[in-house]
């Protein structure tokens, strides 16, 4: 009877172990820890299975594992037996199990999720989010490039889920979004108690080519450049200094953006206030070049006042130059107030205005006539430029080069850099223009070649060449022509072979003209005025004496 109970009784409780379902493999089963030995724990997770798992599984980065016998925990099960007829259990694959599950609760609810950063990769660092890890991007630690991280290398800390994918396993966070967030609300509390126009104090941060991060307590103000001082500041190192603290004014708030504009110079007195007393126009300054430009320089008169010398107002003489060669950065320099805009807040200058208009001054030492002498400094196809007094210049015309011969044969005779005599014929100082001529030189030594005669006059000439239509001549140094019908009174004697070159001729004077250099000569004339002569002192063609006799009778008491 009561071997037949035992039997009934083992019956019942194999039925019932077979009643009772294995656990899944790959699934979270939950084991109490019943011993501890070489580094491993010994977990009972039921169903008579057991299996070990590594104390550093339990361990959270940094810290030591805290386990002991008798705690209950969640491992994960791989295999319900493996080749030593153990569970094949993890503790780290429950909890990244868990992780998941509770992260993407997270990522879908946007909440934040505590972690610590335990180790640095490519690019960025590795996160441990409870049992999940996540890459954070080196761009997403801070919100300004962080050279050492090791302060932040196992800290506890909140982080945003960026994006996730449970079946590749990928993770991306950032504590940047963090930081940030809590640096919008501290930025919103500071705007709201700034006013625009009130003076705060603040620190220096940043020192950037454009301007200044000044913090006033939690929110950063750009300080531009143009914003610090009066005077121009060519960069902010000048006059700030990081970690330097400043007195500046609350110029703009921008209330989408919270970006604070702030400045310096408007906290003293603005130097345009009295341009127009300190620099009237017309007046001479002592001014220093601050900046070259193609178009210009501006020179600084004083601390905040400055004024552009347009490249027109340089030089009297130095056109189409890049004011680069006039003048330099930093040079002392005299320049002429020519107008001020003061609601442009710009200031016109001349800089050759200071100096005397070297044409005016040419125009005083140099009336027309004069003789100058200059050197050849160009030549074009309408005539010769030469170097004069005060770096000007003057111009030969083609028509001003030569009397005998065309402006396009005689430029020929000039190289640049010969030295040349002309007269000056004109100055228009406003059009800066000096007329020269070279071939009125030759009107001076005719002046003095004819001195004493008179039209009229009879001049004894010299054949220098003979001609088709008459005889060319000379009478001391100046040249002159004297036509066919000129040659004589009677036709048949007018035939320029009768004369021979170098042979020496008696004519009158008919015209003497200095301007074009010509003197009118005539044989012909002579001859009948020497008859007239010769009629009035010794009878007519009246009284029967023939004219022969006459000119034999004054031929013979000339003799």
């Amino acid at each position: 009877m009561c071997a037949k109970a035992t039997m009934e009784e083992f019956e019942a409780l194999l039925n019932e172990s077979f009643d009772i379902d294995t656990p899944d493999e790959g699934s979270v089963v939950k084991g109490r820890v019943i011993a501890i030995e070489a580094g491993q724990a010994i977990i009972d997770v039921g169903y008579k299975m057991e299996g070990r798992v590594d104390l550093k599984e339990f361990a959270n980065p940094g810290e030591e594992p805290n386990l002991k016998v008798g705690d209950e925990v969640e491992v994960y099960l791989d295999r319900v037996e493996n080749a030593r007829g153990e569970a094949s259990i993890s503790r780290e694959k429950a909890r990244r199990e868990e992780a998941w599950d509770r992260l993407e609760k997270a990522y879908a609810d946007e909440e934040r999720v505590e972690g610590a950063i335990f180790g640095r990769v490519k690019g960025g660092f590795t996160v441990d989010l409870g049992g999940a890890v996540a890459f954070l991007p080196g761009s997403q630690v801070d919100v300004r490039p962080v050279r050492d991280a090791g302060p932040l290398m196992g800290l506890k800390q909140p982080f945003q889920i960026l994006k996730m994918d449970r079946r590749r396993g990928n993770i991306v966070v950032s504590r940047r979004a963090i930081l940030e967030e809590s640096r919008a609300e501290q930025r919103a509390e500071v705007i709201a108690n700034l006013t625009e126009g009130q003076t705060v104090n603040g620190v220096v941060k940043n020192i950037t080519e454009y301007g200044a991060f000044v913090d006033l307590g939690g929110v950063d103000g750009l300080l531009h450049v143009t914003d610090m001082a009066w005077r121009r500041v060519n960069h902010p190192s000048e006059i700030l200094n990081i970690g330097e603290t400043v007195k500046v004014q609350v110029i703009k708030i921008n209330k989408d953006s919270h970006r604070i504009s702030l400045g310096m110079k408007q906290l003293q007195a603005d130097p345009w206030d009295t341009v127009g007393d300190k620099f009237p126009i017309g007046s001479v300054h002592q001014g220093r070049v601050t900046n070259i430009t193609d178009y210009g320089a501006f020179v600084e008169l004083e601390a905040g006042v400055e004024g552009l010398v347009h490249v027109s107002e340089m030089s009297w003489t130095k056109k189409n130059v890049h004011p680069g060669k006039i003048v330099s950065t930093s040079q002392e320099v005299e320049v002429m107030v020519l107008e001020i805009d003061e609601a442009k807040r710009r200031v016109s200058l001349g800089l050759k205005q200071t100096q005397r208009n070297p044409w005016e001054v040419f125009a005083e030492t140099h009336p027309s006539g004069t003789v100058i002498e200059g050197e050849v400094k160009n030549i074009t196809e309408f005539g010769l430029f030469v170097g004069l007094e005060g770096d000007i210049d003057g111009m030969v015309h083609l028509s001003d080069i030569s009397w005998d011969a065309r402006g396009e044969d005689a430029i020929q005779d000039f190289r640049k850099g010969d030295v040349v005599k002309a007269v000056v014929q004109d100055v228009d100082v406003e059009k800066e223009r000096i007329s020269l001529s070279i071939k009125a030189l030759e009107n001076e030594h005719m002046a003095e070649a004819v001195d004493g005669v008179k039209r009229g006059s009879v001049v004894t000439v010299e054949v220098t060449a003979i001609e088709d239509g008459g005889i060319e001549v000379e009478y001391n140094g100046v040249k002159s022509f004297i036509r066919r019908s000129d040659l004589a009174r009677d036709r048949q004697d007018q035939r320029p072979e009768r004369f021979g070159v170098g042979d020496k001729v008696d004519a009158r004077v008919t015209n003497i003209d200095t301007k074009t250099r010509r003197l009118g000569l005539s044989i012909k004339a002579r001859e009948i005025a020497e008859e007239k002569e010769a009629i009035d002192q010794y009878g007519s063609s009246d009284s029967g004496a023939s004219l022969g006799d006459i000119l034999g009778a004054a031929l013979n008491r000339n003799n």
